[in-house]
């Protein structure tokens, strides 16, 4: 890969253009191949799957540069994919499907467990430990988190909270009356796009763009909403240091992140509700506000209780807003901020940050179990 890039690197650049979609088709051809027809029946395709599964392996590691020398590798890769291929083949015989669910399941398996199952134990651990890991201190943590005299603890969580209750209703009913308003427009697919546009900036581009428009300067405004002040005659203010004003509007970027969200799944789930009932409604003289109350809110309550529970997971876990426009001052921390603050101190108070995860864990477990009881009910 090096060599490529390296050979690539030294032609014209008017050159390098056709020669990296040159690459980029080869790379797709390889792959509808891969998935059209290396799978058709017949002795030669086998032997065909079999070169592959022997030759992907051997690749991958000569593109990484691997040294020739260590042959061992080499062979390595090839008898597992030699293996692979075997064990696909034997699948359709006797014990071979279980064996090849077991085998292709396992790596799956190892990365949950290193990478989910084996830090939540560990977070959990060093909840009870002191800043150092090595001494148990009990709920001493915990009761940080709750105490008023803790560093930003019982701060963040009381803001998380309203971040939970906030952000989630607000995101939802402006989703909610957006998608029942867009359906009825004939400039439909414009007004989804101009909406759901927000879903394509991270929330840390979003934060940066509302931290432009909060900004305060002496003299010349480059903040919009202080430059309105300014035209009105008021005098600019700094927005974001006053509490709880700040506090609502780093929620407002949330908010605007994620309307485009709800809009686009209860649009869905608005051209889903059956035209009869809509006409029935209408025919028994119920007026537009009844017909959309009583005939497609509870039509759609399933598709509002999940898209509420997504956000509200995401307002759980965010950081990316207050680490971008206040950094957690003025009382603006929240729970995801202040763990990663606390265990950035120095020394890392590994204690209070693991308490803290721990929390969040917590908070976030009843939204994922409704999640998965709803999921359920819709499946069985």
């Amino acid at each position: 890969m090096q060599v490529f890039f390296s050979w690539l690197g030294g032609l014209p650049q008017l050159v390098q253009i056709p020669v990296v979609i040159a690459a980029f088709l080869v790379v797709v051809g390889a792959v509808v191949f891969l998935i059209e027809i290396a799978p058709r029946p017949g002795r030669v395709y086998s032997l065909v799957r079999l070169g592959i599964a022997i030759g992907v392996p051997v690749g991958v590691l000569a593109l990484l540069g691997l040294d020739a020398g260590v042959a061992w590798v080499y062979l390595l890769g090839a008898g597992l994919g030699g293996g692979l291929f075997w064990l696909d083949a034997r699948s359709t015989r006797g014990r071979g499907r279980l064996m090849q669910l077991a085998l292709f399941v396992s790596p799956a398996l190892l990365l949950l467990v290193v990478g989910l199952v084996y830090p939540t134990i560990r977070t959990l651990v060093a909840a009870f430990m002191d800043k150092t890991g090595a001494k148990f201190v009990g709920l001493d943590n915990i009761k940080w988190v709750f105490s008023a005299g803790g560093s930003g603890g019982l701060t963040s969580l009381v803001n998380t909270m309203i971040w939970v209750i906030v952000a989630p209703v607000a995101a939802t009913a402006i989703g909610l009356v957006y998608a029942l308003w867009v359906d009825r427009s004939k400039a439909e697919k414009f007004l989804k796009v101009l909406i759901f546009m927000p879903m394509a900036i991270s929330l840390v581009g979003a934060s940066i763009i509302w931290k432009f428009f909060y900004d305060l300067r002496q003299g010349d405004q480059i903040g919009l909403l202080n430059q309105v002040v300014v035209w009105f005659g008021g005098t600019p203010v700094n927005w974001l240091q006053h509490y709880p004003m700040n506090m609502i509007l780093l929620i407002l970027i949330l908010v605007w992140s994620q309307t485009g969200f709800a809009m686009v799944i209860l649009s869905a789930a608005i051209k889903g509700v059956p035209g009869e009932l809509v006409e029935a409604g209408q025919i028994d003289g119920a007026s537009s506000v009844q017909r959309f109350t009583h005939i497609i809110i509870p039509v759609i309550r399933p598709t509002i209780v999940v898209v509420w529970v997504t956000i509200s997971i995401t307002s759980l876990k965010v950081y990316d807003i207050i680490a971008v426009t206040t950094a957690g001052q003025n009382s603006t921390s929240v729970l995801g901020y202040e763990m990663v603050k606390q265990f950035s101190l120095l020394p890392p108070q590994s204690g209070h940050s693991a308490a803290l995860a721990l929390l969040i864990f917590i908070l976030v477990i009843p939204f994922i179990a409704y999640n998965a009881r709803s999921l359920n009910r819709r499946t069985s």
